[in-house]
C-alpha cells in the first residue's frame, strides 16, 4: 500500500472549529472528516477516480456472526456507530 499524502491546509478558525464539532458528531478524527467530505464532493462531481482505494478501517474491529460468538462461549459487545461512515455496526 502506497504512504499517504501529507498536506498542510490553512483554514478559518471559525470553519475548523465547526468542521471539528462536525467530526466528534460523527466520532471522526477532524482529518478523517476532511477525507470524508473531499472523497464526497468528488463522488458528487463525478471526479473521484475510479482507482481510489477505499478509506481505512479504523476503530473497533467488525462485529463476529452469532454463531462464532456461541460457539466460543463469548458475549458479544452491542456494537456502535462506525468511525469512519457514522453508521451502525
Amino acid at each position: 500500500m502506497s504512504e499517504r499524502k501529507k498536506l498542510l491546509l490553512r483554514l478559518d478558525p471559525a470553519v475548523h472549529d465547526a468542521l471539528a464539532r462536525w467530526a466528534g458528531d460523527e466520532l471522526r478524527s477532524t482529518n478523517a472528516q476532511i477525507e470524508f467530505v473531499l472523497r464526497r464532493a468528488l463522488a458528487d462531481a463525478g471526479r473521484l477516480p475510479s482507482s481510489t482505494k477505499g478509506v481505512p478501517r479504523r476503530g473497533r474491529p467488525p462485529k463476529r456472526n452469532r454463531t462464532d460468538d456461541q460457539e466460543s462461549g463469548e458475549v458479544p459487545d452491542e456494537g456502535g456507530p462506525d468511525p469512519d461512515t457514522g453508521d451502525t455496526v
